[in-house]
């Protein structure tokens, strides 16, 4: 038995699909979030340093943000099609 607290004998093709959609999620949204934490906190970190650069750190930080984000949703859009397409 695969889960014999539960009763099931094995995973069936939608279940180890299910599975893959939801690590590549997973997995797909780890690095995206690690590397807005840290650009946040080094804009953050430098605003206080230098608090006139101000126009010029949000603009990058903002647009950084949006480039990891588009990780992000790459990676949501895979594990749609790994869900519900393939």
């Amino acid at each position: 038995m695969f889960f014999p607290l539960l009763g099931i004998d094995s995973i069936g093709d939608d279940g180890l699909r299910f599975i893959g959609a939801a690590l590549a999620i997973g997995i797909g949204a780890l690095g995206p979030g690690i590397g807005i934490g840290n650009l946040v906190g080094k804009a953050m970190e430098a605003l206080g340093r230098n608090p006139e650069a101000q126009p010029v750190i949000q603009t990058n930080m903002i647009l950084g943000i949006a480039f990891a984000e588009a990780i992000a949703i790459y990676a949501l859009v895979v594990a749609v099609m790994i869900g519900f397409v393939f």
